[in-house]
């Protein structure tokens, strides 16, 4: 396979990669044309492939999806000395494993879509702590019902019954860390009560 022929393959997978981004985080075409600054028809034809994407159209939506620009292309990896840790879906949800490697303290990043929003509260044997990256996260914890918007940090015994999901039918992103019992990471921060519209 020559080198125009990996490009033109690199370039058709662009746009199934877009729709895809943009159906996990729950993002109208509308919205992400305010965002970006692109028309909600070019961002179609992109999408569907009938446009061929250029570093103009790519750097913004780059940008909005807060993804590196090769991650958008499928740039092949080579010579990056950097970890590639490839999303999978769990629950409904985006979770990027930031840990390779099992035991210990794990770390994901999660995308809460917006569709998140009916609680499932559950229990596991260990401690969580959470930082909201973006968006607004509902979190049930035992009795208690908060809202964390983005810079907000919790961490709790993961034995009570616990759930967290979109606190505003918006998608929502956010930093896990997990241990077993004992590898809390002492952190506290004060929310906001939960509000029902």
């Amino acid at each position: 396979m020559d080198d125009t022929t990996i490009i033109a393959a690199a370039l058709d997978a662009v746009g199934p990669r877009l729709k895809r981004l943009r159906s996990q985080r729950g993002i109208t075409r509308t919205d992400l044309a305010e965002t970006t600054g692109i028309s909600t028809s070019t961002l179609s034809q992109l999408e569907n492939g009938q446009r061929r994407p250029s570093l103009e159209l790519l750097l913004p939506l780059a940008q909005a999806y807060r993804v590196p620009l090769d991650e958008l292309v499928g740039a092949p990896e080579v010579g990056d000395p950097r970890v590639r840790l490839k999303p999978r879906r769990v629950n409904g949800r985006t979770v990027v494993p930031l840990t390779p490697q099992p035991g210990g303290v794990q770390a994901w990043k999660i995308l809460i879509p917006a569709s998140q929003t009916m609680p499932e509260p559950r229990t596991d044997d260990g401690y969580e702590w959470l930082y909201v990256l973006s968006g607004r996260m509902r979190l049930i914890l035992g009795d208690h019902d908060l809202v964390l918007g983005a810079g907000v940090v919790a961490e709790f015994d993961t034995t009570l019954p616990h759930w967290f999901g979109s606190a505003d039918g918006n998608a929502a992103e956010v930093l896990s860390l997990f241990g077993k019992q004992g590898e809390g990471v002492h952190v506290r921060a004060k929310s906001e009560p939960h509000r029902s519209a």
